[in-house]
């Protein structure tokens, strides 16, 4: 509570830390919440995270988090730190386990009320096609010389080798791939653990969705995404798998232990950081860009397998088109205004969305006067949202929310939740499940997330980003 009677009121929903509360911090800490957020926000370890975010060398402005903030490992989860390019630090506790976990939303051109019926069948014909499920490998089993080349070409190679359209590479973040990569950064633990998941979706809050559009909050952005209101998309959700699970594990491994070397001196290890100019600090960018592009690619090939899916339930008529693709845990080497001055920045978002502002060259050129559609899932018995990049969001680094954000911890879940329940509870609402585990079910119940109609209402109020839809989910496929 004490944190709590310390917090400077910005607007109704940035809520400020300042720098005075704690003499190590180098910049206020910020969070973005409604007050009757802030309570459940303090019950966890997030807050006095981010605190700790803010002592980082070479952080500029402010360290941030979102309403779906919950704590993390070092960094809470909902996080955005933004550190000075060339000799501010990187440190992978900013960018999570799962490098590159991110969201892909595909449209169709058909109405929900036209295939009501073919749901189910549709469902069971994903779950098939997508190998999900932990440490689950798929079809193809790449040699080193191949997955080499997914690491530095990304989502590219995956198109190259016949899965999906060379036009799919213009509605992803980055054309989905991100410069820098190296291979060789990446350890033959990493690689093992890679050689055979692309294309698999894996376990946790990982999920494919078939959703109906039902409700459209602007419409010229709306008419520019190709969304319309009934209409069926399909939302894919996941990331770098094993391997950037191992890139992350290794690397922080290394930081641990040469960060006296460069007299770094964190509140807590787990912000484990090297400056990004120096030889970790690259052979680390090297290595999370290649998982990176690895995550791109195996969201692509997800794409292909769900169009599999869709045309065989669909015949001539079941095309999908990708609308857009974004990353959450990622760092991107970036420029951004601070205090009025054009700086090149490390931004780290770690459970935090991109939302550039309309204009931007990064966006694709059919989206670019509405602003980066950006993708937020929220719990599989509740919605999803599309929403857009706006001007505003530059106060935040371009970033905004990534999801509901958890409440209630994996544990206490699948202690508390009931699967039978919940399975009726959801097919009482239309929603139906396929899932390889009955653990998975609990552990990603609706309950054990915060209300993702608030928290989206938040990044709206506060200017960040706008809403475009609202996706209301029709089948959940899990691992």
């Amino acid at each position: 509570m004490e944190i709590k009677n310390k917090l400077n009121k910005l607007s109704d929903v940035i809520w400020e830390i300042p720098r005075s509360y704690r003499s190590d911090m180098r910049v206020p800490a910020r969070i973005y919440a409604a007050g009757e957020m802030l309570d459940m926000i303090m019950q966890d370890r997030s807050i006095e995270q981010l605190i700790n975010v803010s002592t980082l060398p070479g952080i500029q402005h402010a360290a941030l988090v979102k309403p779906d903030v919950h704590e993390g490992y070092g960094f809470p989860i909902g996080g955005v730190a933004a550190t000075l390019y060339p000799d501010g630090v990187i440190s992978p506790g900013g960018i999570g386990y799962d490098i590159n976990c991110g969201v892909r939303l595909l449209r169709s051109q058909q109405h929900s009320d036209e295939i009501s019926h073919l749901i189910e069948p549709l469902s069971k014909e994903i779950f098939k096609e997508v190998p999900c499920g932990v440490g689950r490998g798929g079809l193809l089993k790449l040699s080193k010389q191949e997955l080499d080349k997914v690491m530095l070409k990304g989502a590219g190679w995956a198109v190259d080798n016949g899965y999906g359209k060379e036009n799919d590479l213009l509605y992803i973040e980055s054309n989905g791939c991100i410069p820098g990569a190296n291979p060789s950064s990446v350890s033959d633990r990493a690689n093992c653990r890679g050689a055979d998941q692309l294309g698999t979706m894996g376990a946790g809050n990982h999920f494919v969705e078939v959703d109906r559009v039902n409700k459209i909050f602007d419409n010229d952005s709306a008419q520019a995404f190709g969304l319309f209101e009934g209409q069926i998309v399909i939302l894919i959700h996941t990331g770098s798998r094993g391997l950037g699970h191992q890139v992350a594990t290794d690397h922080i491994r290394i930081m641990l232990n040469v960060m006296d070397k460069y007299g770094i001196r964190l509140p807590d290890r787990e912000l484990a950081c090297v400056p990004f100019s120096s030889h970790e600090g690259k052979e680390y960018f090297s290595a999370m860009a290649s998982a990176a592009n690895f995550a791109f690619a195996n969201r692509q090939l997800i794409t292909d397998e769900v169009r599999k899916a869709y045309k065989k339930i669909l015949g001539s008529s079941g095309e999908l088109d990708l609308l857009y693709d974004v990353a959450h845990n990622i760092a991107k080497i970036e420029k951004h205004l601070v205090h009025g001055e054009l700086k090149k920045l490390i931004v780290h978002r770690k459970g935090a969305t991109r939302a550039f502002g309309p204009g931007s060259e990064e966006i694709p050129e059919a989206y670019r006067s509405f602003g980066q559609p950006v993708l937020i899932p929220g719990s599989m018995g509740t919605a999803s949202y599309v929403l857009a990049g706006t001007a505003q969001s530059e106060e935040t680094f371009s970033s905004t929310c990534h999801g509901a954000g958890r409440q209630m911890s994996r544990h206490a879940a699948r202690k508390k939740i009931d699967v039978n329940r919940l399975r009726k509870e959801l097919l009482d609402e239309g929603i139906i499940i396929q899932a390889g585990s009955i653990k998975g079910i609990a552990e990603e119940a609706p309950a054990a997330y915060k209300d993702v109609h608030s928290v989206v209402d938040v990044v709206a109020r506060a200017g960040i980003a706008k809403k475009v839809a609202r996706l209301k989910p029709l089948a959940v496929i899990k691992g």
